[in-house]
């Protein structure tokens, strides 16, 4: 299945690169249903769907993404740091064949501006590319050479493999004057710590719950006047959230509870799709070593 992508720019197969870097703040919400569809009437005056998602349409994002052995990547990014970084390849196809166009996206946060750099090549490439620095034979593009650079510094600092599968349905929206305004919508967020590869379909374990969603204000500058009211209005408040690393929390918890370093409890309705909950632990430092904060 083809989507359209993250950026805005057209689905992949109809154009080869649009804007391969940018910079914003990116602020996250998790909404119950009934928060969704009140707040879905409102952004619809002021918004218009991405042309892939008129009518109520989603699509999918398939994402891997690639750490060091020993998660360090992921790990210091847990640890709120005031720089982190993180790489993944990105599709909007599943399962990718071989010739299907993926991104390479190396994405930092610095004091909480996001900056994220692409390149497109195919998966075949991109299989080159992280296996053995095999660049794609076409770098004509000025900027496509700049990120390569940067890239091969990654790859240079970093001895990278493949460690996480995320992919999840989602809905976005531009400002109908400000097209640089964007919120998007996620749900059925998946992920697999195993068969990774994007040339395989989406299946493993749900990290939100089916009646929520997890929304993205993407902007340059301030929030709009209009979606901070309604966001008041509807009690819908700022969360901290990662994909990766909600995924990673949950492997290091399945871990330790296979390893008898906790047992689980009973958790509240809404609280069983997404984690198991702490009720004793035998070897705290083991926490510390994963670099995960357990409440």
């Amino acid at each position: 299945m083809k989507g359209a992508e993250d950026t805005g720019e057209q689905s992949p197969g109809i154009a080869d690169m649009a804007i391969s870097t940018f910079m914003r703040k990116e602020i996250k919400f998790m909404l119950n249903m009934d928060q969704y569809e009140a707040l879905l009437g409102e952004i619809h005056k002021y918004m218009d769907p991405d042309k892939f998602c008129i009518g109520g349409k989603d699509y999918g994002i398939y994402n891997l993404y690639y750490d060091t052995p020993d998660d360090y990547l992921i790990r210091t990014s847990l640890e709120k740091p005031y720089y982190k970084e993180k790489i993944r390849l990105r599709s909007y196809a599943s399962p990718a064949g071989p010739s299907d166009k993926v991104f390479l996206e190396i994405k930092k946060k610095v004091g909480g501006i996001v900056t994220k750099r692409r390149v497109t090549m195919t998966l075949e490439e991109s299989d080159a590319y992280l296996m053995q620095h095999k660049k794609p034979v076409d770098l004509s593009k000025y900027l496509q050479k700049q990120i390569f650079s940067e890239l091969d510094v990654f790859l240079d600092t970093y001895p990278i493999v493949p460690k996480q599968y995320i992919s999840y349905q989602r809905s976005a929206f531009f400002g109908k004057d400000d097209p640089d305004f964007r919120l998007t919508f996620d749900r059925e967020i998946t992920e697999r710590r195993y068969d990774l590869s994007l040339a395989l379909p989406s299946y493993g374990a749900q990290i939100i719950a089916p009646n929520q969603r997890l929304m993205e204000v993407k902007i340059a500058g301030a929030m709009p006047l209009w979606l901070s009211q309604k966001l008041s209005e509807l009690q819908i408040y700022k969360v901290s959230f990662s994909k990766y690393g909600t995924a990673y929390t949950r492997h290091v918890r399945n871990e330790l509870y296979l390893n008898g370093h906790f047992r689980e409890r009973t958790a509240p309705a809404e609280d069983k799709a997404q984690r198991p909950i702490i009720q004793k632990t035998n070897n705290p430092g083991f926490f510390h070593k994963h670099g995960v904060v357990l409440p």
